[in-house]
């Protein structure tokens, strides 16, 4: 991959050095976009279409083809997770699947042993697929739930019934999944606390070893606001949601999921290691239209569209679309920002000695408020977000802007 100054140029290789003194922490995570979807969904602001099956396969050339250019196997860096991101990348058959786990394998340094991701949604998958998937190679999956509520999800135009959301856990399960992530949203239309704790609580009972919980975000012109404003629908006030998310923690954690980040928990030795990079100072190079990569002290974003994604990768050019350099301020204020969403926040001392930092004297001032409010704990070498904090973390965030 090269700048955009380069676009003429044939792909090459992403060998951007160390970093400087703040260079990459750990093995990279390899993130792929699938952008295709049988149907969408109401309230998605994510870069997918329609499944068209030649755009398909012209799709998945493009994308053997920039794993291949893109050289990280002559970089010597490893890689030791792989994230099928989308979209809904269960569209995809296995062989298709294990084509690119082996791609990633061979050309960009995939380690064995990594965990490799598949985002599925429950009504594209079956027995024979997922058995398909575990033997191309997914060790996780990270399945796209929403709700266990019939009404909620007709609300939302998912194409799954609660009953085969069900169905595809047992069956992922019977395939050999013992690392399965279900998604579950809050604060949707016309929901109540009750309601959201009957979808935790069905959660709890089929077992899963990870769990993310998201509060329903509106983005603007989402087909879903026109929706609620024909029907009648409303989200409940902001203290409704927030009944939502301390409830739903509270029957985590009671059930021995431990909240490691302000939307996920998981049982014990099940964090999702490709995620953890976003949120602790980690490296990760994506692939495919729109994918974000940042690494060895630069952060770069493909260009979005499928089909000039294609055009530009197939004519032997960067489908990167903008790339810059990351100051050690950019790096730094990153850090603290994400590293504020998970519970065990910042290691203080480590942040102070790889940006040679003093964190207090920088932000104490700023700071002194949250704490004394009880959003924020200031502790011996570390600071963190309360579970009140985690609400309002976009406040206690700004800090670092």
């Amino acid at each position: 991959m090269r700048a955009p100054s380069e676009a003429g140029d044939p792909v090459g290789r992403v060998d951007r050095g160390s970093g400087g003194r703040c260079g990459d922490r750990g093995p990279l995570g390899l993130y792929l976009h699938i952008p295709f979807c049988e149907a969408i969904c109401n309230y998605c602001n994510f870069n997918r279409g329609l499944l068209e099956l030649g755009l398909k396969r012209r799709y998945l050339d493009a994308l053997h083809r920039e794993i291949e250019r893109a050289g990280l196997a002559a970089t010597g860096v490893r890689a030791d997770s792989l994230f099928f991101g989308g979209g809904t990348p269960s569209v995809l058959e296995p062989i298709e699947v294990g084509a690119l786990i082996a791609r990633c394998r061979s050309d960009a340094s995939l380690a064995p042993g990594a965990e490799v991701t598949l985002e599925v949604n429950p009504e594209t998958v079956n027995a024979a697929r997922l058995a398909g998937y575990r033997e191309a190679g997914v060790t996780r999956l990270s399945m796209g739930v929403q709700s266990f509520r019939d009404a909620e999800l007709r609300r939302l135009n998912r194409q799954h019934t609660a009953t085969r959301a069900i169905d595809a856990f047992v069956v992922a399960r019977a395939a050999g999944f013992d690392d399965i992530s279900l998604d579950l949203m809050m604060w949707l239309p016309e929901q109540t606390v009750a309601q959201w704790c009957e979808s935790v609580d069905t959660l709890v009972a089929l077992g899963p070893e990870h769990v993310s919980f998201y509060l329903l975000e509106l983005y603007p012109n989402a087909p879903l606001q026109d929706e609620m404003a024909r029907g009648g629908w409303a989200q409940g006030p902001q203290e409704c949601a927030a009944d939502m998310y301390h409830a739903g923690v509270d029957r985590l954690e009671a059930a021995d999921y431990r909240q490691y980040e302000i939307s996920n928990a998981a049982r014990h030795g099940h964090r999702s290691r490709h995620n953890l990079k976003y949120w602790s100072d980690g490296a990760w190079v994506g692939f495919g239209c729109g994918a974000h990569s940042t690494h060895a002290g630069e952060r770069w974003q493909n260009v979005s569209g499928v089909g000039d994604y294609i055009d530009v990768v197939m004519a032997g050019r960067t489908p990167v679309g903008s790339l810059r350099a990351l100051s050690t301020e950019e790096r730094l204020t990153d850090t603290m920002f994400l590293g504020l969403r998970l519970s065990e926040g910042i290691d203080v001392a480590a942040v102070e000695e790889r940006y040679d930092v003093d964190v207090w004297s920088r932000w104490g001032a700023e700071l002194v408020p949250f704490v004394e409010a009880g959003l924020l704990e200031r502790e011996p070498g570390r600071l963190r977000l309360t579970r009140a904090g985690m609400l309002l973390a976009s406040e206690v965030m700004q800090v670092f802007v």
